[in-house]
This record gives C-alpha cells, sequence and structure tokens, in this order.
C-alpha cells in the first residue's frame, strides 16, 4: 500500500514542471498524512525527490552547467502563501531587488502577510512571514505595492535621484487604476513620486 502511494506521489510530481513545489497537502487523495509524508521521505532518501524545506518538496530542474537548481527564496514564498490562502508583500531588499534598485540578493527575505507570522530556513537563508495589518496589504497593484516598501526601506532623505528615475520608470508599467488606488495608501512623499509617474506617462 505504501509503496503504491510513493508510485502515485512520484508520478504526480513527474508531470508537473520542474522545480515546482509541493507539501504533504497535495497527495492526501493518496492516502493519510503520515503515510504521504513517509512516501516522501523514501523518495527523498533514494534521490527521486527533494527536501527544499521542512514538509516540502520538489524534483528539482537541472542546469547542464551547475546540476541541479533549487527553487528561490521568491517562489517558496509564493508557494507557501498559495497553500495557506494567505496575501504576502516582500519588504525591505527583497523589494527594491524585485525593482532594479539593488544588484543584492538578499539570503534572508521578509513579507508581510495577513497569514501565519513565522520563519522558515532554506538552505543558507531564510524567509520571515511578519504578520501586518489590512493597510499593508491592500495595495493591489504589483509594482506599486513593491515600490512603496522598497521606498520606505530606503526611506525619504536617502533616496538617490537615480533611484527615483527606477522608480518612476517601474511605475509607469502599472495600471493607472491600480496606481491611483494604491496612491491613497501610501506615506505623502511616495504619493508625490506616484503621482509623477502618473503625469509623466499621460503627458
Amino acid at each position: 500500500m505504501d509503496l503504491n502511494i510513493e508510485l502515485q506521489v512520484l508520478t504526480k510530481m513527474k508531470k508537473a514542471k520542474g522545480g515546482t513545489l509541493f507539501f504533504v497537502e497535495d497527495f492526501l487523495r493518496f492516502g493519510n498524512a503520515k503515510a504521504v509524508a513517509k512516501a516522501l521521505e523514501r523518495l527523498v532518501q533514494k534521490g527521486e525527490i527533494t527536501r527544499v524545506a521542512r514538509g516540502m518538496y520538489a524534483r528539482l530542474e537541472t542546469d547542464p552547467v551547475i546540476g541541479p537548481v533549487m527553487p528561490g527564496l521568491e517562489s517558496i514564498a509564493r508557494a507557501i502563501a498559495k497553500r495557506d490562502k494567505a496575501r504576502i508583500v516582500p519588504t525591505g531588499v527583497m523589494a527594491m531587488h524585485l525593482l532594479g534598485l539593488s544588484t543584492q540578493i538578499p539570503m534572508n527575505i521578509v513579507y508581510l502577510t495577513d497569514g501565519a507570522a513565522r520563519k522558515i530556513k532554506i538552505g543558507q537563508g531564510s524567509i520571515v512571514f511578519k504578520k501586518s495589518t489590512p493597510k499593508n496589504l491592500a495595495a493591489i497593484g504589483k509594482i506599486s505595492s513593491l515600490v512603496i516598501q522598497a521606498l520606505k526601506a530606503i526611506g525619504k532623505d536617502n533616496l538617490t535621484p537615480e533611484q527615483k528615475e527606477i522608480v518612476i520608470r517601474q511605475l509607469q508599467k502599472e495600471e493607472i487604476s491600480r496606481l491611483e488606488h494604491d496612491m491613497r495608501l501610501a506615506p505623502e512623499w511616495i504619493r508625490k513620486i506616484m503621482r509623477e509617474a502618473i503625469k509623466q506617462r499621460t503627458k
């Protein structure tokens, strides 16, 4: 019976794109949580799949030069949020990196969430989910929500003209209706930059 669960789990994972993340909950139609967890651990021991973090597994994509490629922290965080039906917003260095304001790829990333607060160790790095107020998660534009968090991390007095230019270029890719909505959630100094992006776009 357990071998049958193992085969069904592996078959399902093989059908997915390499690097797709799976949790025990994804296989509960094949058996109970304990049996599925055992099947996953056996597949890890056999080298068929990789344990990415506690309770999280994947069949890794393989690069011809560097070999197996672990999923990025951003992908892992998004997968956890999807499973938990939680909203998340990247903050600090991660938000800056995603906008092109920093070339630094953070080893430890912090997300604001309306889900459970927790810290997850991934290899040498970690993902922190920090419980936040509904207002901080109310932004509906992907770019504008990143901009608000990135600029808060940089600070009004530390923002360089070059960084401001990058932010305005990025904001011009956002839908105006989303930008206008999210502008109301930002501090006034960030709101001015968002208004400037709208003004330049509508010239």
